[in-house]
């Protein structure tokens, strides 16, 4: 985990203990897994006693919470902010699809916890995160709609284009690299190429070579 990944992600989390508590987890909850590690691990890692945790957090389950909760948040944040302003659905599209990959690739290690440690949640946290999931959905969903309306797209099924590229965008999370082939940017442009040819969306003045 970089610093600049730590600093975005949870900057505005306060005091500076429970800020280090959050990144100590995302560390431990990376490397080990939700069920495999242990208080101590992540007071551990933040430089505190295990004692010093249950000041600012009541159990394990309550810090990855937080993580989800502040991972989920940015990426609502991030779509938002990528589909504001766009000329069109196309544009919407590209954008929205080149900045969500961007923060799963830059953030990898936090989006890592925060996209496949779900199951460990409560149930009222699980139920918590799930509405914020939702929300990003929804905006892919409104960008495809938006499209078709507009006889931008052709997508025949657009609940499932959109749950598709969502998890297409997601998952890089799983096996970005930094020293891999591809930067975050890139990894982005290639995304937002294939989310615009599942959206059937063709440039004006392209027409087909067939017939």
């Amino acid at each position: 985990m970089t610093t600049g990944e730590i600093d975005e992600s949870f900057g505005g989390v306060t005091p500076d203990a429970a800020r280090r508590l959050l990144l100590g987890a995302v560390q431990a909850f990376a490397e080990r897994g939700f069920h495999a590690t242990t208080t101590r691990d992540i007071a551990g890692r933040a430089g505190m006693s295990p004692a010093a945790l249950y000041i600012h957090y009541k159990t394990k389950e309550e810090l990855l919470f937080h993580i989800s909760r502040v991972g989920h948040e940015r990426s609502v944040a991030v779509l938002e902010e990528a589909v504001a302003g766009a000329a069109d659905s196309a544009e919407r599209l590209a954008r929205a699809v080149r900045a969500f990959v961007r923060w799963h690739a830059e953030h990898h290690t936090t989006a890592r916890v925060v996209q496949y440690e779900l199951a460990a949640l409560g149930e009222e946290h699980y139920a918590h995160i799930v509405v914020l999931r939702r929300r990003s959905e929804e905006i892919l969903r409104g960008v495809l709609e938006a499209g078709v309306a507009a006889g931008e797209f052709d997508i025949p099924d657009i609940r499932g284009t959109a749950l598709a590229v969502m998890s297409l965008c997601i998952d890089v999370a799983r096996w970005f690299s930094p020293g891999g082939r591809r930067t975050p940017d890139e990894i982005g442009e290639l995304y937002a190429d294939l989310a615009l040819r599942m959206a059937g969306y063709r440039a004006a003045g392209v027409t087909s070579s067939s017939g």
